[in-house]
């Protein structure tokens, strides 16, 4: 029987799911209303990245970040050109939210990223040639995504679920005043939603999730624990680039980043039903770790670093020993630079959107191109060319589990130029 914590999450979730009014009345209806800072009076003391997220969410015992448990992503198109007028109008709707609420987890993280489209679209000038901002591709043989071209993305983060949903009301003109702070503009008066999609992360919430959603087994084997419908847990520190790493040095864009995000389908009823925990790990992380025990339940052995880089080099020898390698084991032959600075940062969140189970993969990293090495190096094209036992998708890592629906590249532009810049960087009019 479902408990009140479980019946909590589930409500909570489907509210952000929904949106709109009826959203976010079901959410304070079951939860009341949360109590949240509003944000600093002065907003120059606010980060200039847009995605300094780590200092202001929770860290687990080990130091690895937790990401807000509820995320919402609205894809925009502008409804005209991008002038002084409407600039205005975005950063007048953006600076109600830096206003209303405290840039945490608690209160509300976020950021506006444009695509390359959008540059192409609105102007003569081109990027920089060295920004790295190429337009989405598929990037496996056996994948035909749909391209997201939309001109922005906005990305919204919150433990509150009720904060998310207010403050999404505030942009799209459903509320007058948000945490106290009046609305100073109606970010849909300058763009349109052309599409909106939804997520959650954190222990419990894909196990509560699990029975409604197809690609999930009727069984339920999501363990409570984990925060993943696959079962483990993600993104350890050790394993993830620094903010200061991915951060754009130079250029008209200096102190933003490139962002790529995709939408994947997960199908788990072989995952969890053909595959004994060992193979999942093997999978999941190399076969050594499951032959040495390293992994326990959802992962909080492995602490604050996946133990993976020491099995990279020993992925050729595992195929023909063990007939499959891990999907980690794989990306990470692309994961690192030269001097072993990891290259890309993770954020990625589940998602129940059309009752399907799917996951939200952002990645932030200096230049789209490290994205797309280290998914070539995770696609493990040459590991059949080693052993017949390893597939293009079986036993070949999760691929066989996962299915690429959309991928989009974006641009987060720092905090002052966060308006409808120009590829030169600029934003007349403000």
């Amino acid at each position: 029987m479902e408990g009140p914590k479980a019946r909590r999450r589930d409500v909570l979730r489907a509210a952000v799911a929904v949106g709109g009014a009826a959203g976010l009345s079901a959410c304070l209806g079951y939860t009341g209303e949360s109590s949240v800072p509003t944000g600093p009076e002065d907003l120059s003391t606010l980060p200039e990245r847009q995605h300094a997220w780590e200092k202001r969410v929770r860290q687990d015992r080990y130091g690895n970040s937790l990401l807000p448990n509820h995320q919402t992503l609205l894809y925009l198109d502008l409804r005209g050109d991008p002038d002084g007028d409407t600039r205005g109008t975005v950063e007048a709707a953006l600076r109600t939210l830096d206003r209303a609420y405290v840039r945490n987890h608690e209160g509300l993280l976020y950021s506006i990223a444009y695509s390359p489209a959008y540059f192409d679209r609105h102007y003569d000038e081109s990027l920089p040639e060295d920004l790295g901002l190429p337009e989405p591709r598929g990037l496996s043989p056996f994948e035909e995504p749909e391209l997201d071209r939309q001109d922005a993305l906005l990305h919204l983060a919150s433990d509150n679920a009720d904060v998310l949903l207010k403050a999404e009301a505030a942009l799209t003109g459903e509320r007058d005043a948000v945490n106290g702070v009046d609305v100073g503009a109606v970010l849909t008066d300058a763009f349109e939603v052309a599409d909106r999609r939804t997520g959650f992360v954190g222990p419990g919430m894909p196990a509560d999730r699990q029975g409604d959603l197809e690609g999930i087994p009727a069984n339920g084997p999501v363990p409570e624990e984990s925060p993943l419908f696959m079962g483990f847990k993600a993104g350890f520190v050790r394993n993830q680039a620094t903010e200061d790493y991915v951060t754009l040095d130079s250029g008209p864009f200096a102190g933003g980043t490139t962002k790529h995000v995709a939408n994947i389908r997960q199908r788990l009823a072989d995952w969890y039903g053909e595959q004994s925990f060992d193979e999942r790990v093997m999978e999941m992380f190399s076969p050594v770790h499951a032959e040495e025990g390293l992994v326990e339940g959802v992962g909080e052995s492995l602490e604050d670093d996946s133990g993976i880089d020491r099995f990279v080099e020993d992925i050729e020898e595992h195929a023909r020993e063990f007939g499959r390698v891990g999907h980690a084991q794989k990306a990470a032959r692309a994961n690192r630079d030269e001097d072993g600075n990891v290259r890309l940062l993770r954020r990625h969140f589940e998602s129940a959107d059309d009752d399907v189970a799917s996951l939200h993969f952002p990645s932030l990293q200096r230049d789209i191109a490290h994205f797309e090495e280290v998914r070539e190096a995770m696609n493990g094209s040459d590991i059949p060319a080693i052993t017949p036992a390893v597939r293009q998708r079986v036993n070949n890592g999760i691929l066989e589990y996962i299915f690429v629906k959309r991928r989009g590249n974006w641009l987060v532009p720092p905090r002052p130029i966060r308006s409808l810049p120009t590829p030169t960087g600029e934003v007349p009019g403000l």
